[in-house]
């Protein structure tokens, strides 16, 4: 093997061709990580890979399918994560290609693959080594591989005896029906049931006793580096660096309890801008159409249950969703307004300006027993109801229409639209200030989270939310 390291310019590869006729391998360095980032990654990501649904633990390779084939629409592949310890794994091959990138742990990692066929070692056991190849992965490195199926591969900590994990792995399995498959496997493939362990072949016994007398050194052997040309001095040093940052962050990753976090936006929810109301919203009648604002934006929901279900409550329920779940950052922006305007003797309100007159007790007819309105509407089918919100100020008189109407049967389209008047000049400055965050935030928003609160809980809470509540908070 020469000793001679060469320089290059893009991520250092190492390309085996097979002695088989099949795909090489091929495996490139992508990054450097960290002093002790692999030992620790790997701890954290076992951590919950085991408490994946899909987890398995055998054949020295836990791992776990996180996402699985769909022939219906044509998609063969899938994609697992494994992990491999700090005793590596037997030697083994797959029927299928094979394509994972991987994060090397703070010991390195050694790849062994030899492309002999099934022929040529029933013809001759002796071709398994002599098609057998190394290749050496520095610690806390990230890489790739890929090899056709029917490689031998396993995959091995850098250094005899090593206290440190070989890698953590995400594996595309390109074609999981790909191969020599039995007729048992590829039904439980076809099933969405295959597992690693299950789609894995080991290595026939007469081969591995013979591997068992082959001497390492004299194996033909790729090295792959980064920071350092393989062998050197700074490469030692950095690799006992590495090794020693690598105990410590594994053992703190394996102390400290992983965990993950979900959140999920309000962009589930889509919301558009109208450029007109509809012929029939009841905001057309509204402020004699000498308006100076005007905007309109409306979210449809499609789900089975409002089959059956009337607009009127859906509009009541929707109501409550303005008065109880507001944008926190609406909340905030109108804690600031408030602040400013009180002295300038404004209105007041904790809710946004569109639906802050639900929060009024003047006299005037009210929605569902309950909610204050200047107007409402309900068609002869109950398919479209609407109500009119709005106060007059000093500066300008807004309105606002917030109507639900459901489509068909499975589809409900909720609209919140604005008006906004203003009577002086400083009305006019006062529009000209807010009207971009009003049109493309505090409008949206809110129509969002009244329809999440609304509708994205369960039946028996929702339910209990729009029951009458005395008093409702006063607008000052």
């Amino acid at each position: 093997m020469s000793l001679q390291a060469r320089v290059v310019e893009t991520f250092p590869t190492a390309r085996i061709p097979s002695q088989s006729g099949g795909l090489p391998v091929e495996v490139s360095l992508i990054a450097q990580l960290g002093h002790g980032s692999g030992n620790h990654l790997y701890a954290a990501a076992l951590s919950r890979q085991r408490a994946h649904n899909d987890y398995i633990d055998a054949l020295d390779e836990p791992s776990a399918k996180l996402a699985g084939t769909h022939f219906e629409q044509g998609d063969t592949t899938s994609l697992y994560s494994f992990a491999v310890g700090a005793k590596g794994h037997p030697f083994h091959r797959h029927a299928g290609h094979r394509v994972f990138t991987a994060i090397s742990g703070s010991g390195g990692a050694q790849l062994r693959f030899s492309s002999a066929s099934p022929a040529q070692i029933a013809r001759d056991p002796a071709s398994f080594l002599h098609a057998l190849r190394y290749v050496n992965i520095p610690p806390d490195c990230m890489f790739t591989v890929r090899f056709g199926g029917n490689t031998w591969h396993q995959f091995s900590p850098l250094a005899e005896h090593s206290a440190h994990p070989t890698f953590f792995a995400l594996s595309c399995h390109t074609n999981e029906l790909g191969g020599d498959l039995s007729e048992t496997l590829r039904q439980q493939v076809i099933a969405n049931e295959a597992t690693i362990p299950a789609l894995t072949e080991l290595l026939p016994s007469n081969v591995l006793a013979l591997l068992e007398t082959a001497e390492p050194r004299h194996i033909p052997t790729i090295e792959l580096a980064l920071d350092a040309a393989p062998d050197s001095w700074q490469s030692r040093l950095c690799g006992y660096a590495r090794s020693s940052m690598g105990r410590l962050r594994g053992a703190w990753a394996r102390w400290r309890r992983a965990s993950g976090f979900l959140h999920e936006s309000g962009g589930r929810h889509t919301v558009i801008q109208l450029a007109q109301p509809p012929a029939d919203s009841l905001l057309r009648s509204q402020l004699d159409e000498r308006f100076h604002h005007q905007d309109m934006f409306s979210l449809s929901l499609s789900e089975d249950r409002f089959t059956d279900a009337g607009a009127s409550p859906l509009l009541a329920a929707l109501l409550d969703g303005f008065i109880h779940n507001p944008p926190a950052g609406v909340s905030r922006m109108m804690a600031l307004r408030n602040a400013l305007v009180r002295p300038l003797g404004l209105r007041t309100s904790p809710l946004g300006c569109p639906v802050s007159s639900l929060l009024s007790h003047q006299p005037q007819h009210l929605f569902a027993g309950r909610y204050p309105v200047l107007d409402q509407s309900i068609d002869a089918g109950d398919r479209h109801a609407q109500v009119i919100l709005g106060a007059d100020d000093k500066h300008l008189r807004f309105r606002s229409c917030i109507g639900v109407r459901i489509v068909d049967r499975q589809r409900v389209e909720f609209t919140l639209a604005t008006r906004v008047q203003c009577k002086n000049l400083f009305g006019h400055v006062y529009m000209a200030l807010i009207e971009q965050v009003h049109r493309r935030y505090v409008s949206p928003a809110m129509l969002r989270m009244a329809v999440e609160h609304a509708f994205d809980q369960p039946h028996d809470a929702r339910q209990h939310e729009r029951q009458p509540q005395t008093p409702l908070p006063t607008s000052p």
